[in-house]
């Protein structure tokens, strides 16, 4: 089966009706016949074309599935990534609509600004730290065009990550040698209740293990991360139901803070 076959392209407009319609659709993997993860980007890929069609430009990209937690909320093995496109930012001080949301989720990460390309030669740690610019802690609210969160990799992987919105925070701090496994996160809500809580180490082992996993994956995929893309890391932590007119905010040790608010209502239009 081919990127072009009836099968993928059913599956990637079944996801580009879910979002223009703002309804769950069931499962892309029951209409793909080789449900594998190849496949999944395959339908990513067109989903992506399709945006890129609208006007919409791509920005960086984000992990998915690099936290153990997550990975068993989701019943996944392995790391995944998607696309990040600029209308996906949202600023810190300005309330997110519930409406361009579906099913949100809300993860504490780490997001790394590249200031060089990260595409040749040896890709290591030492080439990953050497071209990371600056990093910031980050919120990533994620979300499902598949109904009920029933997914598997290839469900996820083919709605561009189960990705939504992102939120950087402050400060920036150059990468240098920061042992981001020590990093701790606590994200909070509005009643300083805590609702997720993990460390660096949880994120593959080290958040730069994970943009070398990216960046590997990218390049053997003709894709290659580029100077001044933003690169969310995955989650830290297990991933916490959004609540309309709730505010969160995570610390990140020694990185600093990153806060998030919700309208009460359903208004707006679809991420």
């Amino acid at each position: 089966m081919t990127s072009t076959s009836p099968e993928v392209r059913a599956a990637a407009d079944r996801l580009l009706r879910a979002a223009g319609e703002r309804t769950p659709c069931a499962p892309v993997r029951e209409i793909l016949p080789e449900p594998s993860v190849s496949v999944g980007y395959a339908v990513q890929s067109l989903l992506t074309r399709a945006r890129l069609d609208q006007g919409r430009h791509v920005v960086g990209r984000k992990i998915g599935l690099t936290a153990p937690a997550v990975q068993t909320q989701l019943g996944v093995d392995q790391p995944d990534f998607g696309v990040l496109f600029d209308d996906m930012a949202c600023a810190q001080d300005q309330p997110v609509e519930m409406g361009r949301l579906l099913q949100p989720r809300i993860e504490a990460e780490i997001a790394f600004v590249l200031g060089e390309d990260l595409a040749e030669g040896d890709l290591d740690e030492t080439a990953a730290r050497a071209t990371v610019a600056e990093v910031v802690p980050a919120l990533e609210i994620v979300d499902s065009r598949v109904a009920g969160w029933d997914i598997t990799i290839v469900d996820t992987i083919a709605d561009n990550a189960s990705s939504g919105l992102y939120v950087l925070g402050e400060p920036r701090t150059p990468l240098g040698d920061l042992d981001l496994r020590r990093v701790e996160m606590a994200l909070v809500d509005e009643a300083g209740e805590t609702v997720s809580s993990g460390s660096g180490s949880a994120c593959l082992g080290d958040p730069v293990n994970a943009l070398l996993w990216l960046a590997r994956t990218a390049r053997e995929l003709g894709d290659p991360l580029r100077a001044g893309e933003v690169v969310l890391s995955g989650a830290l932590g297990p991933m916490a139901p959004v609540r309309a007119g709730a505010r969160y905010t995570a610390t990140l040790t020694g990185l600093g803070t990153v806060r998030a608010a919700f309208t009460d209502d359903s208004a707006g239009g679809v991420a």
